[in-house]
């Protein structure tokens, strides 16, 4: 299974697309209370996503990426 594309709102600082704060899945919003952890990942073909593990106020947890070459956001799907 793929991971699923999702809408997010994010702060844009220096970047487009710095810091998720809140995304929509199944046509509820989540907010973000907190980013516990980010990181990049760069493909052969210089592909790079930024990942960011998060935590919604309920304290569940996930993991979204932008795609810096399709310029979306993704929900990784485990």
């Amino acid at each position: 299974m793929g991971d699923r594309k999702i809408e997010v709102a994010a702060y844009s600082g220096h970047k487009a697309e710095e810091c998720p704060r809140s995304f929509l899945i199944g046509g509820e919003q989540i907010d973000i209370a907190s980013v516990r952890k980010t990181w990049i990942e760069e493909q052969e073909d210089r592909q790079r996503k930024r990942f960011f593990k998060v935590e919604d106020c309920d304290g569940f947890q996930y993991v979204l990426y932008y795609d810096e070459q399709l310029l979306e956001w993704f929900l990784v799907l485990e």
